[in-house]
């Protein structure tokens, strides 16, 4: 048997990082890389790994553009040899048939992988994420909504949720029959894969999981190791994969629950980048600007300009350094929720340019990352935060980053990672790459402070 249980491919880089944090707190070493590795690579610089895994970018892709980048790294990482391979989505399942298609992912799996039936587990309880009856739900503020009435991602300006049911939502990307193992079947781990067996039978071969609690996630985890099979086993959803993974492993020995990690120190000063327009992210915003970070709107009209981009970027470069000089910690940002008026004219000014609207996570993205970076070369910080899944992994190719390693938990999802980068100024640089809809509104404190 393999020395790895599991390799994974994150469709963005907070839902890598995510995976990242899931399996290193559920005991098992993992490191996150930019590149596939080589064996050599891993068994040189971290012995200790028993998952490896590629943060993408396929959530901003055409499925075009998913057929020439996705199956090289899936064969890349077959090398490794472990019993099962995660797709890991966004456990608010952002996608459509035209861009960061699941489904179309899927089929590209198969290829690589072998045709064979794909277990889908999208409800992750510890993120306040649920799938009931095939419909997904998530929790925002005290309230928890049906995904297509989801305050933010009902208005996801690139993938806006309108069917929170996800085998109609998924099946609008892919033609391979879908099937459902109800909360009716969740009450032990036998009863659980009878009912998988019979959406088999019936010519499903894509079965999702209902999850409402922790229960159903080790009900999932014990079911998908037990039924592995031979060779490697396709798997796809969200982190829930790993937290139902873990809690089975731990249960039967394969693993141990590591020492929990409590502080890395506090840092004087920092840097915020943010692309991300969900509202938790804006009320993280207004909690840093009420604690002194300096504001740095980006003008995104003229990011997305060609010949006006670099103008752009240095002017808000030189605010950031002048701040940073002066003892503040600085928050750079495209966006304030999800009504922004920029957002709009982002998009006018696309379609000015005749540039594809489902290209500015692409543009924004790069041209943020090119801003930290520079602005890293100016003042040689050692801690930042990314928001938002496009900025966050635009902005670690920018910086050289080849691999993630765990550091600490921050918020669930959203830890505090240390990069490996092939750039000496930046090789050590402890980084937060956090999903738009993740943490408490203090969230850039607890990075700034080391602690949650």
């Amino acid at each position: 048997m393999s020395h790895f249980l599991l390799t994974f491919y994150g469709d963005d880089f907070t839902g890598s990082t995510d995976v990242m944090e899931a399996l290193t707190l559920g005991g098992v070493p993992t490191v996150l890389f930019l590149e596939p590795p080589s064996l050599d690579l891993v068994a040189q610089h971290f012995p200790q790994a028993r998952a490896v895994g590629v943060a993408g970018v396929s959530r901003s892709m055409s499925p075009a553009q998913m057929d020439a980048a996705l199956p090289p790294i899936f064969q890349a990482l077959q090398v490794f040899s472990a019993p099962l391979f995660h797709y890991k989505i966004c456990s608010t399942f952002d996608s459509s048939p035209q861009i960061g298609s699941i489904g179309h992912a899927i089929e590209i799996g198969l290829k690589v992988f072998g045709e064979r039936d794909v277990p889908l587990v999208v409800g992750a309880p510890i993120l306040k994420r649920y799938v009931v009856f095939g419909n997904l739900f998530a929790t925002f503020g005290d309230d928890t909504y049906r995904l297509d009435r989801h305050p933010t991602m009902k208005q996801h300006p690139i993938t806006p949720m309108d069917e929170a049911d996800l085998r109609l939502h998924l099946g609008r990307q892919t033609s391979r029959p879908i099937g459902l193992v109800d909360i009716r079947s969740m009450t032990e781990a036998a009863q659980l894969t009878e009912r998988y067996q019979q959406q088999l039978s019936t010519g499903c071969q894509i079965v999702l999981f209902d999850t409402l609690n922790d229960q159903h996630l080790r009900l999932i985890g014990e079911h998908l190791w037990t039924t592995r099979g031979e060779g490697q086993r396709l798997i796809v959803g969200s982190s829930g994969v790993e937290y139902a993974l873990t809690a089975h492993w731990q249960r039967s020995g394969l693993v141990e629950q590591p020492e929990e990690r409590t502080s890395s120190g506090m840092v004087d000063q920092m840097a915020v980048i943010s692309g991300s327009a969900a509202p938790q992210t804006a009320a993280q915003i207004r909690w840093a600007i009420e604690q002194g970070f300096q504001p740095i709107r980006l003008d995104t009209p003229r990011l997305v300009d060609p010949g006006q981009a670099d103008a752009a970027r240095a002017e808000a470069l030189e605010q950031a350094v002048q701040a940073i000089a002066v003892g503040q910690s600085v928050v750079m940002f495209s966006t304030i929720g999800p009504d922004d008026p920029h957002i709009e004219a982002t998009r006018q000014r696309m379609g000015q340019l005749g540039i594809n609207p489902y290209q500015v996570g692409t543009i924004l993205g790069t041209q943020q990352g090119m801003l930290l970076r520079e602005l890293l070369e100016r003042t040689k910080l050692k801690r930042v935060c990314v928001s938002g899944g496009d900025t966050c992994g635009y902005s670690a190719r920018q910086l050289g980053v080849y691999a993630l390693e765990y550091v600490m938990p921050i918020a669930p999802g959203s830890p505090l990672c240390r990069a490996r980068s092939h750039h000496q100024e930046f090789d050590g640089l402890e980084i937060s790459l956090k999903a738009g809809q993740v943490g408490k509104p203090d969230y850039f404190g607890s990075i700034l402070r080391g602690h949650a």
